[in-house]
């Protein structure tokens, strides 16, 4: 992946300014010139840290699925029940559309054809480990009775991620956070338990 480092933290600007105009524009919507026009450098100064753009994009997903993991952990410290957790999980999403934004695996998916394979590996890997956690949330949820559901949790969980990603895709070009906010009530509201 990227070089060490350097005393300016170069390559962590190159990701921030790369991953802005991936969740954007996508990744086809960008070349290292964006990049390095943003940040004043020169387009060889890209090529140290980040020897091609596949490269450069491996080490996107790799640091956003990271950042997402961390957040799926603090949601686990907080302790909630299931439903609270699966609705921290739906802001997760809905903060990152306020910022204007997309899903950088979401916008990566929509392009998928044209990815190398191994950012096409790690963008299913990014789907998988949100599934799995999902499952795992909605199985103790079944289980402690805060949420219902028929079926597979794997599958219930694949129909969350679609859904929250296809509600910050519709949202998007209203630039209005509140129509993705309504879509996440009712997919959530579907696993409230009713007495």
């Amino acid at each position: 992946m990227a070089k060490q480092l350097d005393e300016s933290g170069t390559a962590s600007r190159i990701l921030d300014v790369a991953e802005e105009l991936v969740q954007t524009r996508g990744f086809d919507g960008f070349s290292y010139a964006h990049v390095a026009v943003e940040l004043g450098v020169t387009s060889p100064s890209l090529h140290y840290h980040f020897g091609s753009k596949a490269e450069l994009g491996e080490a996107l997903i790799e640091r956003y699925a990271a950042r997402f993991l961390e957040a799926l952990d603090g949601i686990e410290r907080d302790g909630a029940d299931s439903l609270a957790k699966l609705g921290a999980y739906a802001r997760v999403y809905g903060d990152v559309l306020r910022r204007r934004r997309m899903c950088l695996c979401g916008m990566l998916a929509a392009g998928y054809d044209t990815l190398p394979e191994k950012m096409r590996d790690a963008v299913i890997r990014f789907f998988d480990e949100n599934e799995r956690w999902l499952a795992r949330v909605l199985e103790e949820g079944a289980r402690d009775g805060s949420v219902a559901f028929g079926g597979d949790a794997r599958d219930v969980a694949q129909s969350i991620i679609s859904g929250l990603e296809g509600a910050m895709l519709v949202a998007r070009p209203y630039g209005d956070a509140a129509r993705f906010d309504v879509a996440a009530r009712r997919i959530l509201d579907g696993l409230v338990k009713r007495r």
